[in-house]
């Protein structure tokens, strides 16, 4: 198929999603319901991730339990949480609805128990636990409101950075809300927002990491990857550790930046041979660190663990997931694509044991299912999944104990808070406790 229908097609995706401006606080609270599993039975593969392996053998963790905190957000891996979950009521926070949905990864901001988002027109909202709206605001022209951004954010505890996709990059003070500076960039963004130091970081979609001045915006230099016509869907990741910056682009390159010289260290390209179908159609999972690796994954089977010095592989298996992975211990925690939990040797790669978490579902259905992303609890996993459910499952023996019926379309993966989980859909955020 040539460049031109490739072109046409990422036209016919690119459409703006949208919050509405009329939205509640905090709905009434109601009781969940537990859905009910419907097939016990699913048909199984020839290939080892199409079915359960060691699936008697009990996973016992000892890892102390992580406050979510500065360093473990720089390494994009938050852990085992203190976090049991009843999860016996809810309560939302309305908007409308957002057409694309499923082509978005927004994420929830926290500023001690407040909770950070935005509405359709680019509006920033902080409210607090009961609801009581803190302080709105808008930084955006009519012209700019019409695009319908989509938000980006990271916070320092004093300030919050926001970055968007129509290229505007901006900072406001936590407390009121109030702007402290506003640029433009040449090209919209699409990956996390790091902050270190007095700087922060973000890549655009031209694959081009940016290294600004916390102070007043400024660009302090850039370091610039192979771009590609083909604009990613799925977010890109960064990682920081020991003065060095770790991130992906839209092709699958892993690139080592110093940082404080922004000069590329090295460059691991992990796609052996790139055609315009294989980028528009690669999905990779957020990097995580545990200070001497990198572990991703993706949607072509494929799992890696990097040596963060030389940039060389440790090792490599084949695990179809675009999912970001949880460190627990000597363990690597992820879920395939096909709906299987895998526990995976962090050290040596070696899959421990595969547990069929989607095995509640029809053989028919689970074929449209994916899961989205899950967080560490105390004893549980809690997984979300793209036909509105959130499972919970028993890390010990990787059995489902629970299926709750959230919504009957995606909802974001799990955001952690105050003993309370968090979720986005379409329409609302949904606070379950």
């Amino acid at each position: 198929m040539n460049k031109l229908i490739y072109i046409f097609l990422i036209i016919l995706l690119s459409h703006s999603c949208s919050f509405n401006k009329n939205s509640k606080f905090w709905t009434s609270s109601k009781t969940l319901e537990e859905e009910k599993p419907d097939v016990k039975k699913v048909l199984k593969k020839d290939n080892i991730l199409s079915q359960e392996f060691n699936k008697d053998l009990k996973i016992n963790i000892k890892s102390k339990i992580n406050k979510i905190s500065f360093e473990n957000n720089l390494l994009n891996n938050i852990g085992r949480l203190n976090f049991i979950g009843n999860l016996e009521k809810s309560s939302r926070y309305k908007f409308s609805k957002i057409k694309n949905f499923h082509q978005y990864e927004p994420e929830i901001v926290f500023f001690k128990n407040n909770i950070i988002f935005f509405d359709n027109n680019g509006s920033i909202i902080q409210f607090n636990e009961n609801s009581k709206l803190v302080w709105k605001k808008n930084y955006y022209s009519k012209t700019e409101r019409k695009l319908n951004p989509i938000l980006q954010f990271a916070n320092n505890e004093r300030y919050l950075l926001v970055a968007d996709n129509i290229a505007k990059y901006y900072m406001v003070d936590l407390l009121n809300g109030d702007l402290v500076w506003s640029k433009n960039n040449l090209a919209p963004f699409n990956s996390q927002i790091k902050i270190y130091k007095d700087k922060f970081f973000i890549v655009d979609f031209s694959n081009t990491l940016r290294c600004f001045s916390l102070k007043n915006g400024n660009e302090l230099w850039n370091i610039q990857t192979e771009n590609s016509l083909i604009r990613s869907k799925k977010k890109l990741s960064i990682v920081i550790v020991d003065e060095k910056i770790f991130f992906n682009n839209s092709i699958g390159d892993i690139s080592a930046i110093d940082i404080n010289k922004g000069e590329l260290l090295w460059q691991l390209p992990t796609q052996s041979s790139l055609i315009y179908e294989s980028a528009f159609s690669l999905e990779t999972s957020d990097i995580i660190s545990d200070n001497n690796s990198l572990f991703f994954s993706n949607n072509k089977n494929e799992f890696f663990s990097i040596d963060i010095k030389t940039g060389s592989f440790k090792w490599k298996n084949k695990v179809n997931s675009n999912l970001r992975a949880s460190i627990v211990d000597d363990y690597l925690f992820t879920f395939s694509l096909e709906g299987y939990f895998l526990v995976v040797d962090r050290i040596t790669g070696n899959i421990i044991r595969i547990t069929d978490v989607f095995n509640i579902f029809k053989s028919s259905k689970r074929k449209i299912i994916k899961p989205v992303g899950f967080i560490v609890g105390l004893n549980n996993i809690f997984l979300t999944t793209s036909n509105g459910r959130l499972l919970v499952i028993d890390i010990s023996t990787g059995q489902t104990l629970k299926n709750l019926k959230i919504d009957n379309e995606k909802i974001s993966r799990p955001f952690f808070s105050d003993k309370n989980l968090f979720l986005i859909k379409d329409n609302a955020i949904i606070k379950l406790n």
